[in-house]
């Protein structure tokens, strides 16, 4: 089987497991006496569809010995082709295998957490649930395999779709449905700008197809408006300031599901789609310049907003915004090998992160930090799991994260110093600086929720936490190998040589855009970031130490309730755009009501009304009507009387 097979394979096998999912009917509401046959009929598909799609990721990784590309045409309409195909080269393989590495723990995973729903009931609607994760993993493979705009489009709107049924899974919780509709249509804001702009490119290439669009000589303004319009959806699907406030809300779904979000679908896939494109946006620096300001500035937000939070899956989620924008920071600065090196490291470590939080929310009952504690002796296994994946987040050696921060901090040195890559030198000092600032704020949120989750005492009664069933611990386990490793193949090498944009001209050389020593950068300069986990990380140790044990966000004093509402950005976008458009929209119904309805109401009450008169003449008596009669033909003689006698 070659590649281009296996590519095309890759979205498929998941997608007929979704399909075939849906058509199972939900298990028995309110059955405790097992498991129905749906739902071990959906737990199989679903494991199934992950771990067949894993086997053809690894195949693909495997074989793949340089780019390759097929493709056939499937509409040709004004002048425009659509085609159907695949588009693969290393960095593909590489988030394939990471997509479907975590679409497998996640779907094992699910198996055990969704067993009990809160009233310690089956959840009776899992096998749609696993469907449609199902359906949420081939989209996302559809996004990475795809050789034509139009098939990574489609890819693009079905996560959406998904997205938001999962996040509206548990119809118990009040705001799981709110927060699944926030993050529609938030995501759909942005997505209409993708729309356009991929229209635009097509147009202008007269193709849809990307190797054709990546080869056409596109004019300055219409690659200029092409790449900002991208950048709307990029900035919906990854959350990235101003489009950032559907993402801590969407933690209203299932555990599973926010790892699946936030760690290889969703947000994964607008840094994806700006490296599947970069020579566009190589070419675009105005584009750039927006692209490394809306990172730093949701580097920072995302940092800030992650200290002030007490509910440790929003503490993730805000930790997501902010490391999403260290992936678009290094595209800005002219780095997609470390925006991809980042991502497939954030892939593991928030993977691990949200499930073993997810241990700690089942063992305990709550997601309320203020609320836990001591659980380091309880709960051993999740307590280290946790510690790797904090480490990683952080940055701390020789844990991933430290590898692929670094390499993206190294990118924006050099450009800020020597003025290396597409992007102006200040925008490599803005990228540089937030990243630093970055690296203590991400150390303090880190060692705080570690702190207050599992040392001190436990500050409510808890009914023996312990760690969990195999089926829950053993995603955690797999995860914690990658997230601690997986920074080591950066260095010079396979991996390396994988996440190169293009291909080398000789087998001697490398990229352009890939330094000759790989992603790792091990410079007298990786001591400042060092250094600044040791301070971010050390404040919050002796904030915690001072206070005995009381929560180091106290230290925040004013700031923390700006911190914890994200600078009230939320609000802002509450006032200027949701309730405009609600008055808006009632305007317009009152409008149809009283005055479109009201006129076509009021013609035909009018027309009844005079139908009602005549009728009522027409049912006078004979006498009255006979003397009507003569009254009538007086008058008419009379008035020919009179017009006679004038002529």
């Amino acid at each position: 089987m070659n590649a281009t097979t296996i590519g095309a394979l890759l979205p498929a096998v998941p997608l007929l497991a979704g399909l075939a999912g849906l058509l199972l009917p939900p298990s028995p509401a309110g059955s405790t006496l097992g498991e129905s046959t749906a739902r071990r009929t959906a737990a199989a598909l679903g494991v199934a569809g992950a771990a067949g799609a894993l086997g053809l990721a690894v195949a693909l990784l495997v074989t793949l010995d340089g780019p390759a590309e097929s493709s056939t045409t499937w509409i040709e309409l004004g002048g425009l082709t659509v085609t159907l195909g695949v588009r693969l080269d290393g960095a593909a393989a590489l988030v394939a295998v990471a997509v479907t590495t975590v679409a497998l723990a996640v779907q094992i995973y699910s198996t055990g957490y969704l067993r009990q729903g809160p009233p310690d009931e089956p959840d009776h609607r899992y096998p749609p649930y696993a469907a449609q994760v199902s359906l949420f993993t081939a989209a996302m493979l559809l996004v990475v395999v795809s050789g034509d705009l139009i098939l990574l489009l489609v890819g693009w709107e079905v996560m959406g779709l998904c997205s938001y049924l999962l996040i509206a899974h548990d119809r118990r919780l009040p705001e799981a449905p709110a927060a699944a509709m926030k993050a529609f249509l938030v995501t759909r804001v942005g997505d209409v700008g993708f729309l356009l702009g991929i229209a635009l490119l097509g147009v202008s290439a007269g193709s849809f197809r990307i190797a054709d669009v990546l080869a056409h000589d596109h004019s300055s303004a219409t690659l200029t408006a092409a790449c900002l319009l991208l950048l709307a959806g990029v900035a919906g699907k990854s959350a990235q300031f101003p489009l950032h406030t559907w993402l801590p809300d969407a933690m209203a779904g299932p555990t599973p599901i926010s790892a699946l979000i936030h760690a290889a679908t969703m947000v994964a896939a607008g840094v994806y789609a700006v490296t599947r494109l970069w020579p566009l946006f190589e070419a675009t620096p105005i584009a750039l310049i927006v692209l490394g300001v809306m990172a730093s500035v949701t580097l920072l937000l995302g940092a800030l907003a992650a200290t002030a939070q007490d509910d440790i899956k929003r503490v993730l989620a805000w930790s997501t915004v902010s490391q999403i924008g260290y992936m678009t920071g290094a595209l800005a600065v002219g780095s997609p090998p470390a925006a991809l090196f980042h991502l497939l490291t954030h892939a593991a470590f928030k993977a691990l992160l949200f499930l073993a939080a997810g241990a700690v929310i089942h063992a305990v009952g709550t997601t309320v930090m203020s609320r836990m504690g001591g659980l380091r002796h309880s709960m051993p296994v999740t307590f280290w799991c946790t510690l790797v994946g904090l480490g990683a987040l952080a940055g701390v050696p020789p844990l991933s994260g430290f590898w692929s921060k670094e390499g993206v901090l190294a990118a924006a040195e050099q450009a800020a110093l020597h003025g290396d890559g597409p992007a102006p030198a200040w925008l490599g000092w803005l990228v540089w600086l937030a990243g630093l600032v970055g690296v203590a704020v991400t150390a303090w949120y880190a060692t705080r929720l570690l702190l207050r989750t599992f040392f001190g005492a436990p500050r409510t009664p808890l009914a023996q936490p312990h760690d969990p069933p195999a089926v829950l611990r053993w995603p955690v386990l797999a995860l914690a190998v990658p997230a601690a490793l997986l920074g080591l193949a950066g260095f010079p090498g396979w991996f390396s040589r994988h996440l190169q944009s293009t291909p080398p001209t000789a087998p001697d050389t490398v990229s352009d855009l890939l330094p000759p020593d790989g992603l790792i950068h091990l410079t007298p300069t990786v001591l400042l970031p060092l250094a600044l986990l040791v301070i971010g990380a050390g404040l919050a140790w002796a904030g915690w130490r001072r206070g005995g044990g009381a929560d180091p966000a106290t230290a925040l004093g004013p700031l923390r309730p700006v911190f914890a509402r994200a600078f009230r950005l939320d609000d802002v976008q509450h006032t200027l755009v949701v309730r405009p458009t609600t008055a808006a929209a009632r305007m317009a119904r009152t409008t149809d009501e009283r005055v479109v309805d009201g006129a076509v109401t009021g013609t035909g009450r009018a027309a009844s009304a005079l139908g009602g008169g005549l009728g009522v003449l027409h049912r006078a008596a004979l006498p009255r009507a006979a003397a009507a009669v003569l009254a009538g033909a007086l008058l008419i003689g009379l008035a020919a009387a009179l017009i006679g006698a004038t002529a």
